[in-house]
């Protein structure tokens, strides 16, 4: 449809009309199999039913055809709905979640799946995905660092852009492809104590230099849609916060496109206590810019009113409605409502083979070998017990991965059979444990164990690690102990596990390789003293099984980079690497009285962020710098129109693999500002890359390093960059000291 007869259709519909094109009500009102993900403060009537513009959580070619049809033929002026679905980290075919995707450190991994969780979705009728998220996320006690990439803006902004290129497409019109929402707008992820839903108090400085980035990037790739946060920013709701949402996002990121709330935030606004009651909180909503009001009765109760009392003007409201109505015709909807929704297609796509042989590499790559003690793995015995409740657990998924179905999850115990059933190796099974205390409250109305015998399970799985010579404890959080609303204050492995863990390593003389599944860094305790080795497994997916005896078995050498840092005690959180170094600084060796310090734990994560290992070693030599000078206004002076005409430092290192197999790297450069206008982070990541190298082999890894790298949010209130000396450093890790000093002029 042209852009006139857009404009045609808007000012032909009533004031109803359109109104009802910002209202989205749940699934479960049109479709009684449809997902829920929140609560709805009302059941609509019918007249919304049939004007509403967009509904979410429902799926399925059949179910999305029939209810297509029946929209437009009720509706007056024939408009399509818009379908929207949380396609967090999979349809059918379920990938690593996104923070086992960050580990990756690789934008081709978030790309591909991204690409196949559209084409997926797309085949069963879904317009547009609720992701990614790329909320910065610091703090570990927060349920939702799950579906984060991680604690580092840079990485983030990366993996982002690189999901809405997958999702998204070269074009809308492509119907494999589904329109895409960055969410939560904004700093979310600063949540207070990290408890869900709760206030987030940053500095402009903060929140520009370390929260927005990323949220940028994915609005820079073209994402269609933006959604608002839960949270209050500096004590005024996202939903309404104008300057958020008009100045920030509008003005300075120069969005475009379709502004959604977040389930019920408009509405919750009269809760915080910033609104009166829906009235006032829809006003205040649509004049911050909010296009869709997601499952409350807000706009639909209350639009009508404000635009005849003069409070909120048409021309505002036409404004958002077009918004809308562009999204739509983007799609093709007007051409074909269905887009590609079929059945055919549907059965032909998802879960094929070739889609789960991506999402295996996914796994294997996104997996983070912590320690591996005497090369433990890979896995060399000829008796071999997996001990564990992941032993044979089919939801290696996460809550967020709501159209995925558990029963085609490959477990451990699948995976394991298949690799070992036709060679001399014996395996055992053991579930050893509950996976949780009967009396842990997950909320969210996940089902609780049943009281049993944990003593019998620890014997019987004690039997089978004595049998073996190579116990694999497969252990981790719950399903439902990570994502929305499942903030913890202790992020330890449940306590029936770490039963078992510590009735099995007590046997003496035995290896034990620990997995851990998890949606969140966690408190270790002596896990990794007691284990041979330790790899964190994330939340796999469809293919985790597959992914995971992959590494242990060594066909894979385990590439994984933690995307957060694993803490020592949950006292440490929120904790990041990009810290700042304080006027006391904690020193390196001696006496530290008077200094920034824990009296009881170390300053420094107990594996940082970047950090991972491979089955094999790599050397890494000095820094070479190209110049040690870098000139601020060169670019200028000579008119130079593309950043690889400016000026720039090259900074490289040689790596070499010094271990006994090919394995794969990930070198990363960190940029540390001596001295400005705002005191600076110890280290920022620039860039990273990976390098895979056969035994002995070596390589030259070259950085670029320019003067736009270089800018902050200086005391101007603006990104700059400021003359004075720089420290580069490149390593395997965040703790890296491998560096070399340059100076901008």
């Amino acid at each position: 449809m042209k852009k006139t007869d857009l404009k045609n259709l808007l000012n032909d519909m009533s004031l109803e009309e359109k109104i009802m094109q910002l209202v989205q009500i749940p699934g479960y009102e049109l479709e009684q199999d449809a997902a829920v993900t929140g609560l709805s403060d009302k059941a609509s009537s019918d007249r919304v039913k049939k004007l509403a513009g967009s509904t979410l959580g429902v799926w399925g070619a059949e179910k999305a055809i029939a209810l297509q049809k029946r929209h437009m033929k009720n509706h007056p002026h024939h408009i399509p709905l818009l379908l929207m679905l949380d396609v967090i980290h999979g349809h059918k075919t379920v990938f690593p979640c996104p923070l086992g995707q960050g580990a990756t450190f690789d934008p081709e991994v978030a790309r591909k799946g991204a690409e196949i969780q559209a084409k997926e979705a797309a085949s069963e009728g879904v317009h547009v995905t609720f992701s990614p998220m790329a909320d910065l996320s610091r703090d570990a006690r927060w349920g939702r660092v799950l579906e984060s990439t991680g604690e580092d803006k840079f990485l983030n902004g990366k993996m982002i852009s690189a999901m809405v290129e997958g999702y998204q497409g070269k074009s809308l019109k492509d119907k494999e492809h589904v329109a895409s929402c960055i969410k939560h707008f904004a700093a979310y992820g600063g949540a207070e104590a990290g408890r869900d839903y709760t206030n987030v108090e940053l500095s402009e400085h903060t929140l520009r230099e370390q929260y927005l980035p990323a949220y940028e990037e994915g609005i820079k790739a073209g994402a269609r849609l933006v959604m608002t946060s839960f949270n209050t920013l500096n004590g005024i709701p996202s939903s309404g916060n104008k300057y958020l949402m008009r100045d920030i996002l509008r003005k300075d990121m120069k969005f475009k496109g379709v502004l959604i709330s977040d389930w019920a935030a408009i509405a919750e606004m009269v809760s915080w206590g910033f609104a009166e009651d829906m009235k006032e909180a829809s006003r205040l909503a649509m004049e911050a810019g909010v296009d869709i009001d997601m499952c409350t009765a807000c706009y639909s109760g209350n639009l009508k009113a404000l635009v005849k009392e003069g409070k909120v003007s048409e021309k505002l409201l036409d404004e958002a409605v077009m918004r809308v109505l562009e999204l739509k015709n983007d799609l093709g909807l007007f051409e074909d409502p269905f887009r590609g929704a079929s059945v055919e297609k549907s059965l032909e796509v998802c879960l094929c083979d070739e889609h789960r042989k991506v999402a295996r590499d996914a796994v294997r790559k996104s997996l983070v070998l912590l320690e591996n003690k005497d090369n433990a793995l890979p896995l060399s015995s000829k008796k071999v017990a997996f001990i564990g409740p992941y032993a044979d657990e089919k939801k290696i998924h996460s809550s967020w991965a709501i159209s995925g179905n558990p029963d085609t999850n490959v477990t451990i115990k699948e995976a394991a059979e298949e690799l070992f059933g036709k060679s001399d190796v014996k395996v055992k099974f053991a579930k050893g444990c509950n996976m949780l205390l009967d009396k842990t409250d997950l909320g969210y109305g996940v089902a609780k164990e049943k009281d049993k015998d944990n003593k019998a399970l620890i014997e019987e799985a004690v039997k089978a690690a004595k049998w073996a010579d190579e116990v694999v404890l497969c252990l981790g959080e719950e399903i439902g102990q990570s994502g929305e609303s499942t903030s913890r204050v202790d992020i330890r492995i449940p306590v029936p596990q770490k039963e078992l863990f510590d009735a099995v390593s007590a046997i003496k003389n035995k290896k034990i390789v620990t997995l851990i599944f998890n949606g969140r860094p966690l408190v270790l305790d002596d896990i990794p003293e007691k284990s041979s080795a330790l790899l964190i497994c994330w939340r796999p997916g469809t293919e985790g099984g597959h992914g995971i005896l992959d590494v242990l078995s060594g066909a894979y050498s385990p590439s994984g980079k933690l995307s957060m840092s694993f803490p020592y005690a949950v006292g440490q959180e929120p904790l990041h690497y990009d810290h700042y170094n304080t006027g006391r600084p904690k020193p390196l060796e001696g006496a530290s009285i008077f200094s920034s310090r824990y009296l009881d734990c170390p300053n420094e994560a107990r594996y940082p962020f970047g950090y991972g290992l491979t089955y094999s070693k790599f050397e890494v030599s000095g820094i070479k710098l190209s110049k040690k000078k870098l000139s601020k206004d060169a670019a200028v002076a000579k008119g130079v129109k593309k950043a690889s005409e400016a000026d720039h430092i090259k900074a490289s290192v040689t790596v070499k693999n010094i271990g006994d197999v090919t394995a794969t790297e990930t070198l990363q450069l960190y940029i540390r500002d001596i001295s400005g206008s705002r005191v600076r982070p110890v280290k920022e990541l620039k860039g990273f890359e990976k390098v895979t190298l056969a035994s002995g082999k070596s390589a030259k890894v070259t950085f670029t390093i320019d003067e736009p790298m270089l800018r902050f949010f200086t005391i101007n209130n603006k990104f700059e960059s400021e003359p004075g000396r720089f420290t580069a450093f490149i390593g395997t890790d965040s703790e890296t000291d491998n560096s070399a000093e340059f100076e901008l002029v």
